[in-house]
């Protein structure tokens, strides 16, 4: 027979909360499929529940969003009331949830840099590509940078 301590018990739960998922909507072109590829990252990470929209104008949900036209990319996600733009590393969504500063609508990866997730070559490596904080008033700011990497 196995034994459970007290202490055990207790740091199941805490370490499910900790890995909580978060809901997440994503609205794409059908035709789209790199966006595809980064919704099955969003869905590995383990991190997020994922429901999807084929979408005909991307151009009037970025804008519904107030996404920056010149941050835009090819799919769009909201999640913990933000807005993400393009391919935006997991770790750099969990961070914006996490630290919710002020002011923020939303981060972008503008583009679609290789590499990038969902945007993976193989032999490709990776471009540097830099994530980008949007504010509803217009004001930008760098979130996250990502090296490149050969």
């Amino acid at each position: 027979m196995f034994a459970v301590s007290a202490s055990t018990a207790l740091v199941a739960p805490i370490a499910l909360a900790q890995q909580a998922r978060h809901a997440m909507h994503v609205r794409h072109d059908a035709g789209c499929g790199c966006c595809l590829a980064w919704i099955d990252i969003m869905r590995r990470s383990g991190r997020f529940s994922v429901t999807v929209t084929n979408e005909v104008d991307m151009r009037a949900v970025k804008q519904e969003l107030g996404i920056p036209l010149d941050l835009a990319s090819c799919h769009t996600a909201t999640v913990a009331g933000f807005a993400i733009e393009g391919h935006v590393p997991p770790e750099d969504i969990l961070s914006l949830i996490e630290s919710r500063p002020a002011g923020i609508r939303g981060i972008a990866v503008p583009g679609m840099p290789i590499g990038s997730p969902g945007m993976e070559q193989p032999g490709m490596g990776r471009e540097a590509f830099a994530v980008i904080a949007f504010s509803g008033d217009g004001s930008r700011r760098v979130f996250a940078r990502h090296p490149a990497r050969r």
